[in-house]
């Protein structure tokens, strides 16, 4: 690993590992705390007055990033961080300021979020010569038209980042689940901007679980989870490596299929599938499953889908061949 890789990883843990404490105490005396739901069990309800908007301090992972490498794909990177992290800070400023736990409303994100996704994979397209096709196997890439493409790409990127956002809802959770997801896309890539980002970000979330890992001293909110799932799903396009999203975001999917499940359930019947969704709670109501119980065994999962995902990108897509 080259020494500015090393160097860069470090800095950004130091930074956000010192730095946080600062934050913390700021959205604390500015009364931006987090909401919690009425229909959370009793030890969620004590998190009440936790400081919310913490994935403020992933942000220096973009500035790290660009002192190291400041080139065009980390700029990209950074300014897709970025975009998606502002509407996730507008949703947790409302739900702080106002005590709203609902937050901005789920159609003005996906607006935000189609917006952001189809500016961003022009800029892709055309800045950065990224082919509208997609690859299955060794030899075998499904070429598509460029206006099927960024609807397939749009879809896929939104619904990944929502699927990434549904994860964090326990203390260190998405934490421990993204930085398999982030270490994939370093043992993948040959492009150094990508390497430095992502071992940067994974610098940056070792920081924040310091102050998120149970009881939590502070929550990233949608600032950072919003953040993390856009720059996730980019990176996956970035890469050419869309084919094996069911595995490595596994985790992720389903957590927002157990969404979309419980809903459709009700509306049909009226009955539940899961004592709550998304499915991380279920295993805490139905099974007992302590917090940091659901958190290691989730991102053990995590690890063992950036595996597999990495056997299969080695041995059987064309990026390897």
């Amino acid at each position: 690993m080259e020494s500015s890789l090393l160097s860069a990883i470090s800095i950004s843990f130091l930074l956000v590992a010192i730095l946080t404490p600062i934050l913390i105490w700021t959205l604390r005396s500015l009364n931006l705390t987090q909401p919690i739901r009425v229909e959370l069990p009793p030890d969620h309800q004590a998190k009440r007055g936790t400081p919310l908007m913490a994935g403020i301090i992933l942000l220096i992972g973009v500035i790290t990033s660009t002192y190291f490498h400041p080139k065009p794909l980390v700029l990209f990177l950074g300014a897709t961080f970025v975009l998606f992290g502002i509407l996730g800070f507008m949703d947790d400023f409302k739900k702080a300021a106002f005590q709203d736990p609902s937050g901005i409303s789920g159609k003005t994100k996906l607006i935000f979020q189609f917006a952001f996704t189809i500016v961003l994979l022009f800029v892709l397209l055309y800045q950065f010569n990224l082919s509208s096709e997609i690859t299955l196997l060794k030899g075998y890439n499904l070429h598509l038209p460029i206006f099927a493409y960024l609807i397939l790409i749009m879809l896929f990127i939104v619904g990944s980042a929502n699927a990434i956002n549904f994860t964090d809802g326990l203390d260190g959770l998405l934490i421990n689940v993204a930085i398999p997801t982030f270490f994939f896309f370093f043992v993948i890539s040959e492009r150094i901007e990508v390497q430095t980002f992502s071992l940067v970000m994974i610098g940056c979330l070792l920081g924040l679980f310091i102050y998120n890992i149970y009881p939590a001293k502070a929550f990233m909110g949608d600032t950072g989870s919003l953040a993390i799932g856009g720059s996730l799903a980019f990176l996956a396009v970035i890469e050419k490596v869309e084919i094996l999203i069911p595995i490595l975001f596994f985790v992720y999917l389903a957590e927002q299929l157990s969404v979309i499940l419980q809903v459709w359930y009700y509306k049909k019947t009226k009955l539940r599938i899961f004592r709550m969704a998304p499915i991380h709670y279920h295993f805490s109501l139905k099974y007992g499953w302590s917090e940091n119980k659901i958190v290691i065994v989730f991102g053990f999962i995590s690890w063992i889908s950036a595996f597999i995902s990495w056997i299969i990108w080695k041995y059987i897509l064309i990026l390897n061949a």
